[in-house]
């Protein structure tokens, strides 16, 4: 499955467009994250407990967005963007989207 950021994929021509894919995660820390990531706020420093949350979930929605994409018989995706936002307090809210398409080399 080629991903990319961009709308076009060197080599390759979009022959067909399946539509939006998305992937969406809303994790919140676990116990242990918490306890870290409320000690390292109170002492500063990088919160790797959040970080590893964050990469998780951010990864999870990606593995989502490609299994929609797949789903639709795609096999590229383009223009693929992040976002997240805090849903309720300590719970983050992670979205992929990108438009799946299908791809022939040129």
């Amino acid at each position: 499955m080629h991903v990319t950021t961009t709308f076009t994929i060197d080599g390759h021509r979009i022959v067909e467009h399946k539509g939006l894919v998305r992937g969406i995660i809303v994790r919140a820390p676990t116990i242990s994250q918490g306890f870290v990531g409320g000690l390292k706020q109170i002492v500063g420093g990088k919160i790797g407990a959040y970080t590893q949350m964050c990469e998780q979930a951010r990864q999870q929605a990606y593995d989502q967005m490609i299994q929609h994409a797949l789903d639709l018989g795609a096999n590229a995706i383009v223009g693929v963007r992040y976002d997240a936002s805090e849903v309720v307090e300590r719970a983050t809210e992670v979205l992929c989207y990108g438009t799946a398409v299908l791809i022939v080399p040129e």
